[in-house]
């Protein structure tokens, strides 16, 4: 039991670690019933770019950004605009005055007072154009240049760290794979040993309760190796789903190993690199710099005078008349108007902290020192884990003569406990013990191995280089 909890332990743990920031979802597709499909951890990198749906989502949002940017000349556009109102006078009014009326027998005109009351109803069309001119609106084209710039560094962010979760979990499917394939070596060797105790028994040359106690071992390890496999099934199960695969797609890996575990690196150096190269650091610096263009554009905006151009075309259908009752298709029912402005002003609420203008420009003033802080955060932990990853591979780089030569001393304590366990020189107890203690040993190597490939993507990862170039040495 104690191998079965550290297989499914291990698992576990590396699956945890492994999975990408933003895990893709299922595609459809029928389950594949020909030959598996055979991945190399470039190619699985490019199907998780390609097909992953998170993906997707982030390269979308690129795509607005990129509008953004490719239309930012579209400030200039007037504001066009046209209208159509129908209005109704809450109460009825009336106009009067006097009209000529010729006196009879007489030259002269004499005037008689009169008085109507006017429709309710009236009928207004216009036309609008406007233009609204300043110097914010320079420096928010800039700003919406660098928005799309810093859009650009956090996809190629979001490919690496997509590049760096699959690679990690290849690798930890691998390892599993070879936890299996040990797992599956004990169980042969303790059905190996019930067989030789069953044999001592039926000759005489061992008590019964030791061909009981073997075959105990052989049915306790039969649930072990069935966990294990059901744990590598899942994993791949999710890593199908990274790929945007159908959970179940057949696949095979091929084998990855480091050429040498001896690779020489210098901290201060891959630190440096790190603080101008890792990609979460330049998309901080990104949204830091196009920040600081959204304030000044705003500070523009609201310390400088804007210039106004305005033009409007209007039409209202005679008051005198009643839409509902006379013809709209008179021209001579409608009056005209209309006018053309420029208008130069400034807004002063914008010079005042306290107002909601001046409270705009102080939030983002302190936004900006948030994003600071954050990257100076970053590039702190950046720093501790450069340093952790170089310390561990140190340390698996000094131990690995050690733990091979521990495995080569499980092999053959091993051997011999179990040649003089046919000989009946030791009891099936001290078989299972040597046994168990030559897996620890192989898995704790093959574990170390894993690591340290590991320990390089990250670092490859923090400091900005192509995944490859450190273990490639």
């Amino acid at each position: 039991m104690i191998r079965l909890m550290a297989g499914i332990l291990l698992c576990c743990a590396l699956s945890a670690h492994a999975q990408a920031p933003a895990g893709g979802q299922a595609r459809t597709g029928s389950r594949q019933t020909a030959s598996p499909l055979r991945l190399s951890p470039d190619a699985a990198v490019d199907m998780a770019i390609n097909n992953n749906l998170n993906m997707e989502t982030a390269r979308l949002g690129l795509d607005i950004k990129k509008r953004k940017a490719d239309l930012v000349w579209n400030q200039f556009l007037p504001t066009v605009g046209i209208a159509g109102t129908l209005s109704r006078d809450n109460w009825a009014s009336s106009a009067g005055g006097v009209l000529p009326v010729p006196i009879p027998s007489s030259p002269i005109y004499g005037v008689v007072p009169y008085s109507i009351t006017l429709p309710q109803w009236h009928a207004l069309g216009s036309f609008s154009a406007e233009l609204v001119l300043s110097f914010a609106l320079f420096e928010g084209m800039r700003s919406m240049k660098l928005d799309y710039e810093a859009g650009l560094i956090g996809l190629e962010k979001a490919k690496l760290q997509m590049e760096q979760g699959v690679r990690k979990m290849y690798n930890a499917i691998l390892l599993l794979e070879a936890n299996t394939v040990l797992l599956d070596e004990s169980y042969n060797n303790i059905k190996r040993q019930a067989d030789i105790a069953e044999a001592n028994y039926k000759a005489g040359l061992a008590p019964r309760l030791v061909w009981l106690q073997a075959q105990v071992g052989v049915e306790n390890m039969k649930p072990a190796v069935n966990d294990l496999e059901n744990s590598l099934n899942s994993l791949k199960g999710n890593f199908a789903l990274l790929l945007g695969l159908s959970f179940d797609t057949p696949f095979e890996l091929e084998p990855v190993t480091s050429e040498s575990l001896a690779i020489a690196l210098d901290a201060a150096d891959l630190i440096s690199r790190a603080a101008s190269g890792k990609p979460d650091v330049l998309e901080l610096q990104a949204g830091i710099m196009t920040l600081h263009s959204q304030k000044k554009a705003l500070t523009m905006q609201q310390y400088t005078p804007f210039l106004r151009f305005g033009w409007t075309l209007s039409s209202m259908f005679n008051p005198m008349l009643d839409p509902f009752k006379d013809t709209w298709l008179n021209k001579d029912h409608w009056n005209g108007g209309g006018n053309f402005s420029i208008t130069l002003g400034m807004n002063f609420n914008g010079l005042l902290p306290f107002t909601k203008e001046g409270q705009q420009r102080q939030d983002m003033e302190t936004g900006i020192q948030i994003q600071n802080i954050r990257l100076a955060q970053t590039i702190r932990e950046t720093e501790l884990e450069i340093y952790t990853k170089i310390n561990s591979l140190e340390k698996i780089r000094t131990t690995k003569d050690a733990q091979q030569a521990a495995v080569d001393l499980a092999e053959q304590s091993y051997r011999l406990t179990e040649e003089a366990y046919r000989a009946g020189l030791q009891d099936f107890q001290a078989v299972q013990n040597a046994a168990l203690a030559l897996d620890q040993a192989k898995l704790q190597l093959l574990r170390e191995q894993f690591n340290y490939l590991n320990d390089l993507i990250d670092l490859e990862y923090s400091i900005g280089v192509p995944f490859g170039t450190l273990s490639s040495k």
